[in-house]
């Protein structure tokens, strides 16, 4: 861009002390152990409780990865219901609840019911030192098996492989693609023949009066 008018000429220093504000990264092994300590540490202090809380097993959004199962944020109340375990005391035992998600199929219903019954099943509760309970003895014969409960419970298969067969001729002789316009004119034809039909009984009782 050319120079106009009479202003001053810019006089710009590009040979400042750069080394200076060079930011290195020298210690990442160094502190990956010592945030590795801190977790170890802290875990010791927190006491006997799972490694990590459960994670209920929830379907990809959208048609293109709904075949694949991940981990959720946390259990439905109608989930928490099924299995008998009250919301307040989920949240005590390391147990997520997400009051967003909805069950919209049986099958993730009846999958993460499963898996919060197993999980109560093995989890030891240790109660707190109380007067009414000072006396109380608790088994912990189990509570290494306690800690391990994650590992106990993963997250189920997405599908089941079938074993390879011969392909029968009825099936060589179905037309998915007519079957399925077909299917989707008289699923969106419906109201329009019910209504239709509706009308000629109508006709035909005012006919016979």
């Amino acid at each position: 861009m050319a120079v106009h008018h009479n202003n001053v000429l810019h006089n710009n220093h590009f040979r400042k002390d750069w080394q200076r504000r060079v930011k290195v990264w020298f210690d990442q092994a160094g502190a990956k152990k010592r945030r590795r300590t801190a977790r170890q540490v802290k875990a010791a202090k927190l006491g006997l409780r799972p490694v990590q809380p459960l994670r209920p097993a929830v379907r990809c959004p959208t048609f293109r990865y709904n075949m694949k199962i991940r981990s959720g944020r946390g259990f439905t109340i109608e989930e928490l219901k099924a299995a008998g375990i009250r919301k307040k005391e989920a949240r005590s035992i390391g147990i997520p609840v997400d009051h967003r998600r909805r069950n919209k199929s049986a099958e993730s219903l009846k999958i993460n019911t499963d898996r919060l019954k197993a999980y109560n099943e093995r989890i030891i509760v240790i109660p707190r030192k109380t007067k009414q309970n000072k006396d109380k003895k608790v088994d912990l014969s189990n509570v290494t098996a306690a800690r391990q409960v994650q590992a106990v419970l993963p997250l189920p298969a997405s599908s089941v492989a079938e074993a390879p067969r011969a392909i029968t001729a009825e099936e060589k002789e179905f037309q998915a693609y007519k079957h399925l316009r077909t299917t989707r004119g008289a699923h969106r034809q419906a109201g329009y023949l019910k209504a239709r039909q509706q009308k000629k009984e109508e006709e035909a009782a005012n006919a016979k009066k």
